[in-house]
């Protein structure tokens, strides 16, 4: 396999039987443990059968236990806490400092290595040409979406942030066909965004989500960028690397757009930069 067994896992969940999918969440959730399961033991904790399990792992194309085991227990010995954190109660400042950092790489060495670049294009070419640009966000994407309308009107396009449901609806019933809306979303399956990208593709402006692959939020893009970080909903601290990962992804566009539209942008943002150092203390 190309992408390690955690991202096969998360990328392949939806398409998985409900039994399944008992399957990975289990492993998601207690991998160290799962290594050092036979068959049986793993189909007793997820409460489902052994065929299940052989199931599971056809389903993230693992052609028995023993291969899907192999690669879950090489994936822990490079990257031991791949994309969860995990503290304990005693942590000292030190493990818990290493803990985020080294989370928080993982996470994005991960979402680089899947990235799709002709996806990157054809969004970047979408903004580069819209006539304004609105992003979609909320909980933890508001922030991420405030970041990216921040960065894009720096590069002289017209763009505004909604985090309200009544604004967005209101927003996307009033787009044109030349305007763009970048949804964001860490779970991808927020249903007002996805009644307010609705009303956006009704109003023929240009989608384009960044969210996890075959969500909902994803289901609705023209142009979809896959953003797959593990949702753990007892791990309270998940929304920091994949706040942070969105917000990698919205300088990946911005640096793009920015290229694309060449030397007026380049001096308008030195300007930017020369105004702003004379509001800075000396």
């Amino acid at each position: 396999m190309n992408d390690d067994i955690i991202d096969s896992i998360n990328r392949n969940m939806d398409n998985m039987r409900r039994s399944e999918r008992s399957v990975a969440k289990f492993v998601l959730k207690y991998p160290d443990e799962v290594i050092h399961m036979r068959i049986v033991d793993l189909a007793s904790e997820a409460h489902v059968s052994e065929p299940t399990v052989v199931r599971f792992c056809r389903a993230i194309q693992c052609d028995s236990f023993q291969a899907f085991k192999l690669q879950l227990a090489q994936l822990l010995a490079a990257k031991p806490s791949f994309n969860r954190f995990n503290v304990p109660v005693n942590a000292t400042t030190a493990d818990y400092c290493e803990t985020v950092f080294e989370t928080t790489t993982n996470t994005l060495t991960a979402v680089r290595k899947a990235l799709d670049y002709s996806a990157i294009e054809k969004a970047v070419t979408c903004l580069a040409e819209a006539r304004r640009v609105e992003f979609y966000g909320f909980g933890a994407s508001a922030s991420v979406s405030m970041d990216a309308q921040h960065k894009f009107f720096r590069l002289q396009i017209a763009s505004a942030s909604y985090s309200d449901p009544h604004i967005q609806a209101m927003s996307a019933m009033s787009l044109q066909a030349d305007d763009v809306v970048v949804a964001i979303s860490q779970s991808g399956r927020t249903q007002n965004l996805v009644d307010a990208l609705q009303m956006a593709r009704n109003s023929g402006a240009t989608i384009i989500t960044l969210a996890p692959r075959s969500s909902p939020v994803s289901q609705q893009a023209d142009v979809p960028i896959h953003i797959d970080v593990m949702q753990d909903n007892e791990d309270t601290y998940t929304p920091l690397p994949s706040r942070i990962v969105h917000m990698a992804v919205v300088d990946v566009l911005a640096v793009g757009v920015s290229k694309l539209k060449g030397p007026a942008v380049d001096e308008h943002l030195r300007k930017l930069s020369k105004g702003l150092q004379l509001l800075r203390h000396n």
